[in-house]
């Protein structure tokens, strides 16, 4: 069980802002001290780039950034040399379907995706589609975005070549069969690439058991700095996988004429100056997740969740579109008011949610409505901060939502 009252003291902006509901943690998550002290200990104490100097803090930096490797290799249960560092899952999922554009894939063939995906994930297929003749098209799902292994079975067909999916929803909190989606997927010759960003931060995430061949997620949706992604990769398939970005460090040598001769993986995919000082912080907030046991804040954030839902379906005032998911945020609207407008009163009672399509705008075609008010928990939430946002969700209405922006 959690202590989350001694959890919390590890986070200042609790401190800081005093009476502060915040439930947006699917955009976001707070950060403890361990991760604040690792990135200010960088800039404070040993500055410097790495994998470029002869000097004893960069030799220091080249082995705390070298390491992070290891600690996220711990965390998802892989191989150091497939993990690989972006600027955030967008940058990992681009990466990914543009790296397989030459070795993996050729016009026709078919990306398996779903109609609840973020903008990440289905925005660079889309543009596979247009420049390189991919073709995508989605699973069924219910009205909670759930696929199940025989609506995936149905898709499945000789010409999917990739499957492109969210392990869990950022909007309903969907948790997809991704293990049995990628035994189905190889039995019928096609890639699994997994967005991880609302899955990793919340749950034990086994790279080896779900067989995935590639998965995505930011740091800062688990406690970490900003800027910083993470990118799991097969290590044959990195390998095969070209760089879409090029430049310094990534190089073994080139020469005038033009020939480049690439390092291995993974640091061929990390060209320049990477966030040294965010890679450092990330592997702290990782190692932190760790020390608590994501199998324990999976089973609290459960609990907490559905002790939400169970407050705010006694609302009449307000609507739900996913009650029968029982893990990520909670989505839902105050009747007859505007989204935008019920998440400012919900900030002028001093609790912090997200408004509108949350960068998933085609799931309207699933909910059947484009904007909506996400309520989403973690480990450092409480009961209480559930009783105070159930209370000012029961006050929205019309009248004290619209005047309060006048």
């Amino acid at each position: 069980m959690l202590d989350v009252e001694a959890i919390r003291k590890d986070f200042p902006m609790f401190e800081n802002n005093p009476g502060l509901v915040y439930f947006d943690n699917a955009a976001t998550t707070l950060k403890p001290w361990p991760v604040i002290n690792a990135v200010t200990d960088f800039y404070t104490k040993h500055t410097s780039n790495v994998h470029r100097g002869d000097y004893a803090i960069a030799a220091l930096n080249d082995k705390l950034y070298d390491g992070t490797r290891d600690i996220f290799a711990r965390f998802l249960n892989c191989d150091p040399r497939e993990i690989v560092f972006t600027h955030n899952v967008s940058a990992s999922l681009n990466q990914v379907a543009y790296g397989m554009e030459h070795n993996f894939l050729k016009p026709g063939d078919v990306v398996l995706m779903s109609e609840a995906e973020h903008a990440s994930n289905l925005l660079p297929w889309f543009r596979m589609e247009k420049e390189y003749g991919i073709k995508v098209e989605y699973i069924e799902t219910d009205k909670q975005a759930n696929i199940t292994v025989d609506s995936f079975k149905k898709a499945m067909h000789p010409g999917v070549k990739a499957v492109s999916l969210a392990m869990v929803t950022n909007v309903l909190g969907s948790v997809q069969p991704i293990k049995e989606i990628t035994r189905i997927a190889h039995e019928n010759g096609a890639y699994v690439i997994v967005d991880g960003a609302q899955a990793v931060p919340h749950m034990k995430v086994d790279v080896k058991d779900l067989d995935c061949d590639f998965l995505g997620f930011s740091a800062h949706k688990m406690c970490g700095p900003g800027g910083v992604g993470i990118l799991y990769g097969k290590y044959d398939l990195l390998q095969q996988m070209d760089p879409v970005f090029e430049g310094g460090d990534m190089n073994a040598r080139f020469s005038a004429d033009g020939c480049v001769t690439l390092k291995e993986a993974p640091v061929k995919f990390e060209a320049g100056t990477p966030d040294i000082e965010g890679v450092i912080g990330a592997g702290a907030a990782a190692e932190y997740l760790m020390k608590i046991g994501m199998d324990n804040i999976r089973a609290y954030e459960k609990e907490l969740r559905a002790y939400f839902l169970e407050q705010m379906q006694k609302l009449d005032n307000i609507e739900l579109y996913n009650p029968d998911n029982v893990y990520g945020p909670i989505d839902f609207n105050a009747k007859g008011v505007f989204a935008q407008d019920a998440a400012g009163y919900l900030a002028s009672q001093n609790v912090a949610v997200r408004s509108g399509n949350h960068c998933a705008k085609i799931l309207h075609d699933i909910i059947g409505t484009d904007q909506t008010i996400r309520a989403s928990l973690y480990f450092y939430n409480t009961k209480e901060e559930v009783d105070r946002c159930v209370e000012a969700c029961s006050n929205i209405s019309l009248e004290n939502a619209v005047g309060i922006f006048f």
